[in-house]
């Protein structure tokens, strides 16, 4: 189980033309010389060396292990009272390499939980030395809405041409899709900063159906109807399964903003209606009551592996039911990738699932923690919002767009070595589930993430504190509304067979220490 090995240049990640153009204008400013340019752009980078991976592997035996002296600086920042409360600053970052990270305490980390889902690719990723090289070349990350830069425009497409399947160089069956006006093609990209923004802009669109954003608008199709909402329930029937966001809109679907949530219900202006997971009866049920007058079902909202509640996966079936559905009664879907995205083949797990949403939310993974920088793709059909309505100002930084071109490549050369990778990693969870059936209930999620269901908050508080003191990132979900007893967890993309041999036999290792009353 091995990663393909992957070169590339600027030139050859952006093409000749735009490089020139680039070389051009460095050569215009003079700050370096034409043949330092030269040797810039047509640099092939090793996105992963060999060396620099088996060095990795050759360092998991020292996690744990203070291998620098501990920080001497005192630096406690000025963070609100609940940031103070979360923080463990021991962990805080003063280097990394790949899937390991050096804490402020001087000891060796395994960040099993991709620094909690934004790096796929780990830390110094060494194809991210690409984004030193750009900007030495004087390619600058500053742009605006109307003047968006190649890099942008350039990965504006091949998030079309990847999320509609369509292979490398068929230029054509991309601009047919790109100048499609039918229903549910996936063709118009926003660019925006956070994910959180990013599912606003959808929620946005959809409410567009009912409210004019200006006055000068047209009047809605659906003008005069309350606009009903569906997101994922939790086991109580309310909504704290659910999380698209930290916008305001976002926080009433999951049972925030009660009083400001009710008041908008109970004078018709908005609702939000919970459904049981992988229930298709009760969405059914649901939907027919809130899709007839004064209601219309506006969108239903969902990610596809819950990790915000414990790594819960929806079904294949269960989610073509509801899609069939809201297509056949006009309901758009927005499918919410920000956790998911580039941990699965093909980048996109819904591709996987074969659906075909009106909304696909990307981020974290694909600028792997180098920049903020979310995307919305969405349909014709859905364009319905002005210049302001859905975007913000530096949404479009150029090496942020790089950030992800990088990303992606290495992605799809190596999506066998990810397919491989999560198949075994879900299939040694499992192994550890059959060996302690006492402690744990099951293996949620599907590949790198996965959730770990005990059957008792105790012990599972006691496996991550376990954990947590071997220098392992591994979260315990237990405060969510009867959602069962789970430890998070998100290996990086690169995680090799030896770190995820590692990891396991480190939890193995805690399930047998609490198994003999040894904690």
């Amino acid at each position: 189980m091995n990663d393909k090995p992957v070169k590339r240049s600027l030139r050859q990640l952006l093409g000749t033309e735009y490089i020139e153009a680039v070389l051009e204008g460095a050569g215009f400013f003079g700050d370096i010389s034409r043949e330092e340019a030269l040797k810039l752009a047509d640099d092939e980078i090793e996105f992963i060396p060999a060396s620099w991976a088996a060095k990795m592997d050759g360092l998991l035996k020292q996690v744990g292990s203070q291998v620098i002296p501990k920080a001497r600086f005192s630096n406690a920042g000025a963070a609100t009272e609940a940031f103070k409360k979360a923080s463990n600053l021991n962990a805080s970052p003063v280097g990394g390499m790949g899937c390991l990270r050096l804490g402020e305490d001087g000891r060796l980390y395994l960040a099993s939980k991709s620094e909690h889902y934004h790096a796929p690719l780990g830390h110094n990723f060494p194809g991210y030395k690409l984004l030193g090289h750009a900007k030495a070349l004087g390619i600058d990350n500053t742009s605006h809405n109307n003047s968006r830069g190649y890099i942008t425009r350039l990965l504006e497409r091949e998030l079309v041409r990847t999320v509609n399947g369509v292979r490398k160089g068929d230029t054509a069956a991309l601009e047919e899709i790109i100048a499609s006006k039918k229903p549910h093609v996936l063709n118009r990209v926003i660019n925006l900063e956070t994910g959180s923004l990013a599912c606003e802009a959808g929620i946005k669109m959809m409410l567009a159906r009912f409210y004019r954003l200006e006055e000068p608008f047209p009047k809605p199709e659906y003008a005069g109807r309350t606009p009903v909402f569906f997101v994922m329930a939790d086991h109580e029937g309310g909504g704290k399964a659910n999380y698209h966001g930290t916008t305001v809109l976002a926080q009433t679907m999951r049972d925030l903003w009660p009083g400001f949530t009710g008041k908008m219900s109970d004078a018709g202006i908005l609702k939000v209606c919970p459904v049981q997971i992988n229930d298709f009866e009760d969405f059914r049920a649901k939907f027919a009551r809130f899709n007839e007058p004064p209601y219309k079902a506006a969108g239903f909202l969902h990610e596809i592996i819950m990790m915000n509640y414990g790594g819960i996966k929806l079904r294949e079936d269960y989610l073509h039911s509801v899609y069939a559905l809201c297509r056949a009664n006009d309901t758009p879907v927005l499918c919410d990738e920000i956790q998911s995205c580039m941990w699965y083949p093909g980048m996109y797990l819904f591709r996987e699932y074969g659906l075909s949403p009106d909304f696909v939310v990307v981020g974290k993974g694909f600028p792997g923690g180098q920049y903020a920088a979310s995307r919305i793709i969405t349909t014709s059909e859905m364009d319905n919002l002005n210049l302001f309505g859905a975007l913000v100002t530096n949404g479009q930084e150029e090496l942020a767009s790089l950030a992800y071109l990088i990303t992606m490549e290495f992605a799809q050369e190596n999506q066998a070595f990810i397919r491989e990778t999560g198949e075994y990693y879900e299939s040694r969870l499992k192994g550890l589930a059959d060996k302690y059936p006492s402690l744990i209930e099951r293996i949620e999620g599907k590949g790198h993430l996965s959730g770990i269901f005990f059957r008792d908050a105790d012990k599972v508080l006691r496996f991550t504190g376990l954990l947590n003191a071997a220098c392992i990132d591994i979260s315990a979900q237990t405060y969510k509304a009867k959602c069962p007893p789970a430890a998070l967890t998100k290996p990086p993309v690169i995680a090799t067979e030896a770190v995820v041999d590692y990891l396991v036999g480190q939890m193995d290792e805690a399930l047998r220490r609490i198994t003999e009353g040894m904690i």
